[in-house]
């Protein structure tokens, strides 16, 4: 998901497919990545940069929103981050 005014959107995980009556919100790719890396590593969001300082929000915007592409990875502090088509994002 996305927005032509910049700022990239995604629904976490298949929150969106999992089928249940919760109300599902789109939140910021960066905010959504962010708190990714900050769970499966020993970092904080204050030492992580903003999400575009790592990858392109063109490129990002391919996976998450035009389709174009299925999966994009991109270093942050040291880890390899993965994001998938269907907003799944892993963090090695």
């Amino acid at each position: 998901m996305n927005s032509d005014e910049g700022t990239v959107y995604m629904i976490r995980g298949r929150a969106a497919d999992e089928g249940g009556d919760e109300w599902v919100s789109p939140e910021p790719a960066d905010d959504v990545i962010t708190d990714a890396v900050v769970d499966a590593t020993d970092r904080t969001a204050g030492e992580i940069d903003a999400i575009e300082t790592y990858v392109d929000a063109d490129e990002l915007r391919a996976v998450l929103g035009d389709g174009d592409s299925e999966t994009i990875t991109f270093d942050v502090a040291g880890h390899d981050v993965t994001v998938t088509a269907d907003g799944e994002v892993t963090v090695d």
